[in-house]
């Protein structure tokens, strides 16, 4: 039988600075020893004579040899001198063989790596994880640093072989121990002379392998020799460290695969399952527990779960309240003795024998989660393999940790998004703000305060897109959903005088109709809160009655609660249709501005705040002491102002386009204000907001709250109006800026016929003008009416 030679680098040229020749002198040195006839009475002596007489007569197996075709030459004698390194009695245990250094060229095998190597497969390469050439090469520069220059470069890092087993279909990994005790390396004449400073310099220069080659030569040195090469299983470690690798990275919708992957390979069952849920157990204490996210494999799309329905006593008491781990070995068994709960009869539903359950508590709020791993088959998990989870028990609990404070931070940026959220260009400066009142309580200073946070020298730019009639629609919807209740609630009376001739009937009937004739004349404050008062005081107790009168009266009864909204006891379809439109036009419009927003944003950063009431409106703040980023220039603004007069028109197309798909026909009227002169923001911390800082800037917002109420000087005509666009300012060059910017929109063939107006003096504001320019109408919802910001800047 050949020696067998299984070789890493068989289809890789393999260059090293060592000229591998394959020797046996220091186990030939070692027999010799044995030859000396003070030793005569050793055991050893006669074995080693005889060592010594075959390996003489093939000198190379002492003075080294390259062809590797000579291991099979002399298979007999090379298995002979290496017998003592590989004793029998532990060549079923041992994964152990003699290899060539660096090339992972193996020669000689214990048993049990034959065994290992034969199950692989006849496809399996015996290839080392991750190799790399430039790796290894540096590798034996270092060792020839530490065995000729006596210098020690730590550079030891462990090689492992992932082989698969095909009886078990799974693959096993082994780490490599190498023993270089039977080698020898001499430098050739072509060997330069490593000095000190060429040290320093490879040192600094482990990514150029140009300069170790420059320094150690290709074949510069001689090694002789052999080494041992012994490989430990570490699948379970392996495991373990994927395990934990796999928790460590963010949570993605392959990582309860990833997990049952791993748990598959560590307990060797192919079949294996994985699951997870995320309990909030806050009322565990009255029995019920929240589901709050899961990936399970016992639960049927549960929320909310009434524990002592689900589970069993022992597994509430184990799980929930002293989160304990639980093996159920055999669930049919299990099923049996709990009575049949939800929970073991989804046991057998899912084909399951066996189960381990891991409660791991979150220390930070009241979540629990709860892992589970199954088999198929009863006692394959039990309580004796459940111990191999001890090492993985605390890696789960890491990972739960750190996704409920990765989880606790996304719904703290949720709530700083939508609720108090800080705009990304002045982010900077509460940070800037927060490190120093940090950095100040870290020097102990007595009077640390958090700072004001003021941006001066701003300019403003106002916008809204207001819908025209809100308070005039809302009120038509609420007068005809009471009309309807109160005509609804006439017939249920009229029905009852039919069946009951009672005189309060045609009374209260009296009444709901003369609160009928008021809604209709008109709705004044209040009547809506006094009507829905005298329905629920005087009338739905006599409806309560007139229910137990007979079936037909009660189905009567019926139909009027049928038309009531089961949270607001009214009649509410006109209003909610009308509220359903004014939801869906302001969401389009609150998107459609964000989205602009971010194009907005390339030309100069700048602070933006949005608000849906009635419609949209937005202010927007720009100047140097917003960014750090970029210098201002007065272009910026202009820039900035184009954009508004172009986005405001988009908007107008979006609102005009969406009418068809709303139930309340709603139209916008926008308004854009002017102000020229830069003016102070400042962070509010009370109101969590900016507003304009110093009594002369006041004058501005007083400006914004009243102006979309202005009227036409010396007429009673609203400056705002659907189908036009207004521009207000008070200085004659904000105007002229801005009939350039309509002369090009106009070139566009998106704004049309222009009018300058001066408006009425509001309290405590006079002198104020305004544009109002036509918007013509895209019909086409979908086609291209925006400029790019390229075309905007290359316009201004």
């Amino acid at each position: 039988m050949k020696m067998t030679i299984r070789s890493f680098h068989d289809n890789v040229d393999l260059e090293l600075p060592l000229h591998i020749n394959i020797s046996f002198k220091m186990v030939y040195d070692l027999f010799e020893k044995y030859t000396d006839n003070q030793y005569k009475t050793h055991p050893f002596h006669e074995a080693a004579k005889h060592m010594v007489e075959e390996i003489d007569k093939i000198p190379e197996l002492i003075n080294g040899f390259s062809d590797f075709s000579l291991l099979q030459k002399h298979e007999d004698i090379i298995n002979l001198v290496l017998d003592p390194l590989f004793p029998e009695i532990l060549s079923t245990n041992e994964i152990k063989a003699a290899t060539v250094p660096f090339s992972f060229t193996c020669f000689k095998f214990t048993e049990r790596f034959e065994n290992i190597l034969t199950n692989a497969g006849d496809d399996y390469e015996f290839v080392v994880r991750n190799f790399e050439q430039d790796a290894m090469y540096i590798y034996a520069c270092t060792l020839i640093l530490s065995y000729i220059y006596n210098y020690h470069v730590d550079l030891k890092r462990p090689f492992y072989f992932d082989i698969p087993d095909k009886t078990s279909d799974f693959t096993k990994h082994y780490r490599v121990a190498f023993n270089g005790d039977f080698m020898d390396i001499t430098p050739t004449e072509n060997a330069p002379k490593i000095t000190e400073d060429d040290i320093k310099l490879l040192l600094d220069n482990f990514d150029n392998i140009e300069i170790w080659k420059e320094k150690f030569p290709p074949n510069s040195y001689i090694f002789k020799g052999f080494g041992i090469m012994n490989l430990f299983d570490v699948t379970a470690d392996e495991t373990i460290t994927s395990i934990r690798d796999n928790l460590v990275r963010r949570e993605d919708q392959s990582m309860t695969e990833k997990l049952r992957d791993n748990l598959r390979d560590f307990y060797t069952i192919k079949d294996l399952k994985v699951g997870y849920s995320v309990f909030d157990i806050s009322n565990i204490s009255e029995g019920k527990v929240k589901v709050k996210r899961s990936e399970s494999i016992l639960l049927n799309q549960e929320t909310q779960i009434t524990c002592n329905e689900y589970f069993c006593n022992h597994l509430i008491s184990k799980i929930f309240r002293e989160n304990e781990s639980i093996v159920i070995s055999d669930a049919k068994n299990y099923h049996d003795l709990s009575g049949g709960n939800k929970f073991s009869k989804n046991l057998e539903n899912r084909e399951i024998g066996s189960i381990i359950l891991i409660p791991i508590k979150n220390s930070t709020n009241q979540d629990l989660v709860l892992i589970e791993i199954a088999s198929p088959r009863a006692y394959e998990l039990n309580s004796v393999n459940k111990q191999k989870l001890k090492d993985i028990i605390p890696v789960f609990q890491a990972a739960a940790e750190r996704n409920s404070e990765e989880y606790m931070n996304i719904l703290e940026a949720t709530i700083q998004e939508y609720y108090t959220s800080i705009h990304p260009a002045v982010k900077w400066r509460f940070y800037e703000a927060a490190e120093n009142y940090q950095n100040a309580l870290l020097d102990q200073e007595e009077d640390a305060k958090i700072e004001k946070i003021t941006f001066n020298d701003v300019y403003p730019l106002y916008g809204q897109s207001d819908i025209k009639g809100s308070s005039h629609a809302r009120n038509l919807a609420i007068k005809q959903d009471l009309t309807k209740q109160l005509k609804s609630a006439i017939h249920v009376l009229r029905e009852a005088c039919l069946k009951e001739n009672l005189p309060i009937y045609d009374e209260l009937m009296y009444r709901v109709e003369d609160y009928l004739v008021e809604v209709e004349k008109g709705m004044k404050a209040g009547d809506e809160v006094a009507i829905l008062d005298f329905l629920k005081r005087d009338i739905y107790p006599v409806f309560n009655h007139i229910k137990e009168i007979n079936d037909e009266l009660t189905q009567v009864v019926n139909d009027y609660l049928g038309l009531l909204d089961n949270n607001l006891q009214v009649v509410y379809e006109k209003r909610k249709d009308y509220e359903n439109s004014v939801t869906k036009l302001n969401d389009k419009l609150a998107k459609f501005i964000d989205k602009k927003q971010e194009e907005a944003q390339k030309i100069f950063p700048h602070y933006f705040e949005r608000y849906k009431t009635d419609g949209v409106e937005y202010n927007l703040y720009i100047g140097q002491s917003i960014t750090k980023e970029k210098k201002y220039d007065p272009l910026y603004l202009y820039n900035l102002r184009l954009w508004q007069l172009q986005t405001t028109y988009e908007m107008e197309n979006v609102a005009y386009n969406l009418r068809k798909d709303l139930d309340h026909d709603l139209r916008v009227a926008s308004l854009i204000l002017v102000h020229s002169n830069p003016l102070a923001i400042e962070f509010r911390m009370d109101e969590k907001q900016f507003d304009v800082d110093g009594a002369y800037n006041i004058r501005y917002e007083i400006i914004k709250k009243r102006i979309d109420k202005a009227h036409i000087k010396g007429t009673t005509e609203r400056l705002t109006t659907p189908g036009k666009i207004a521009i207000v300012y008070s200085q004659d060059k904000d105007a002229q800026e801005y009939l350039k910017y309509i002369k090009y929109l106009q070139s566009k063939n998106q704004l049309g016929k222009v009018e300058i107006l001066e408006l009425e003096d509001l309290q405590g504001v006079s002198g104020l003008k305004a544009i109002r320019v036509e918007v013509k109408y895209n019909e086409e919802e979908n086609s291209k009416s925006s400029l790019s910001i390229d075309e905007l800047i290359k316009k201004i």
